[in-house]
């Protein structure tokens, strides 16, 4: 009898949980062990199924994929971790293999590269599209620093602060979701302002929705 990889997925669409689920359970190496809709739950949930691998969305309810990642792996450090998001991967692949991720795959991509990405990171490797595998090789050999002004000069915790302006959130709401301060939410914004080289609340607000506009389209 073959052993299969036990697999717990963390998202907080129901259909996507179903839909991997389905997808997992039905190979012959793999199964999923259990889910989450949300961080805490996740983390208290893996170490009574102890997982070999989770798949981990970028945006959830109540928290950030991100976050979780940096918890998991300081919790869980042999948990092997692949992002699977909607979220642009020439963004956020990056900052969610520094956050302890081995793999990021859109959600838009083929069943077959999901499975592909689960079996390729339990094999040790990391997994990447060929497209970003690209894009982090030649930043690497370039030494190529992000351009002054531009999202990727942004911390994780602002990138996630900026991307909730850009929904619509308010500063106290923003507070809420991430369980901070709405001083801290403030003190976030002002450097954001900075970093992107804005002037007023106005500009910063305009520029977050006009960004995730922009992410919605990709």
């Amino acid at each position: 009898m073959i052993d299969k990889a036990k697999v717990f997925l963390v998202d907080d669409h129901p259909l996507v949980r179903e839909w991997l689920a389905t997808l997992i359970n039905q190979q012959a190496d793999l199964q999923v062990c259990g889910e989450a809709d949300s961080a805490p739950k996740a983390l208290q949930m893996m170490g009574e199924m102890k997982p070999e691998i989770a798949i981990v969305d970028i945006s959830m309810e109540g928290g950030s994929g991100l976050e979780l990642i940096k918890g998991i792996k300081a919790s869980h450090p042999s948990l092997l971790i692949i992002v699977l998001s909607m979220h642009d991967e020439a963004l956020y692949a990056e900052r969610a293999l520094r956050a302890g991720a081995r793999g990021y795959i859109m959600k838009r991509e083929a069943t077959k590269r999901v499975l592909q990405a689960i079996r390729c990171v339990l094999e040790g490797k990391l997994y990447l599209s060929d497209k970003m595998a690209m894009i982090m090789a030649e930043k690497f050999v370039e030494g190529r620093p992000s351009r002054p002004g531009s999202i990727e000069y942004l911390s994780d915790r602002e990138l996630e602060v900026f991307q909730l302006l850009g929904q619509g959130y308010s500063t106290r709401h923003i507070a809420e979701e991430l369980h901070i301060s709405v001083k801290t939410v403030q003190a976030f914004c002002a450097r954001i302002k900075e970093k992107l080289k804005l002037l007023s609340a106005t500009e910063l607000l305009r520029e977050a929705l006009l960004w995730h506009e922009s992410q919605q389209k990709k």
